[in-house]
Parts: structure tokens; sequence; C-alpha cells
């Protein structure tokens, strides 16, 4: 299959497809900031879940795992920075733009962009390390906002 093919099939696939109407909707139309309102980070968890179309694109579909590294780095980010308690996250979320992000990433591999994959796969430890780290902030911010709840909780009701 030429490379001129291969493109044109990944472009017209459905999950692409899919993946441009995702981006729309949730950066656009800041339906990933709105979602991340309804509080405990039900909201920025559910938005999350459909960044995992990007997910399963990179390493699917274009079989990159620094690609995927990448962009579950953007996803982990843009879930911590969309759970900073009192509204600060949200007002951050409808400037993060994770899902652009990603789009512009997979269209570099897609386009065999050689500057984008040479900075992505040169910083692909970097980016194992910051979804590590990312992942463990997450899990401490939903601990704090739990002691946060418990607090707020128990001085309105006793």
């Amino acid at each position: 299959m030429s490379n001129t093919t291969r493109k044109s099939r990944l472009k017209t696939s459905g999950v692409y497809q899919f993946m441009q109407r995702v981006t729309v909707w949730l950066d656009r139309y800041y339906l990933d900031a709105i979602a991340g309102l309804i509080p405990g980070g039900i909201g920025d968890a559910a938005a999350a879940l459909f960044s995992l179309v990007h997910v399963y694109f990179s390493l699917f579909r274009l079989h990159s795992i620094p690609l995927t590294l990448a962009i579950l780095n953007n996803v982990l980010r843009d879930i911590l920075l969309g759970l900073i308690p009192f509204y600060v996250g949200n007002v951050i979320d409808f400037f993060h733009r994770a899902n652009s992000r990603n789009m512009v990433l997979i269209d570099g591999f897609i386009n065999d962009d050689e500057v984008l994959i040479k900075e992505v796969n040169r910083k692909a430890a970097q980016a194992a390390a910051v979804l590590v780290t990312s992942f463990i902030a997450i899990l401490l911010m939903l601990a704090l906002l739990v002691k946060i709840a418990q607090v707020i909780g128990t001085a309105l009701f006793t």
C-alpha cells in the first residue's frame, strides 16, 4: 500500500472522523470545560473518556508508542488541571484544549511531519515520567477534593 493510500484510508476512517467530531465538541464548543462543572471530578473524567479515541487511534492505527505517551500526557494534564478546586480548573480548562493538541500530533504523524515526529520521539521518556507523575497528582487531587468536601460538609451539617 502506498503512503498516499495509507494517509487517505486513515483520514477517511470512521475512527478518525469521530475523533475530529469529539475534538470540535469538546474544545471548540467548550464541552470539556462545561463538563468540568460537574462536581467531584466526574465531569472531567467523563470528558477524558472521549479523549480515549485519540489514544486508541495513536496506538492501534498509527502504532506509535511515543505518540500514545504524548497523547496520554495531554489527557492526564487536562484532567489534572480540571480538578483544581474552586472553579480555577474550569477556567483553565477553557484555554487548555488538550484534544486539539492531540489532533495536531496525530495529523503530524499521518502527514509524516518529520520535525513533529522527531520531537515526540525525543520526548517519549519525558512523557512517560510526566504520565506517571500526572497520574499520582490526579489521585492526590481527588483525595484533596474528598477532604475539602468532608470539611465543608462537617462545617455545614454539624
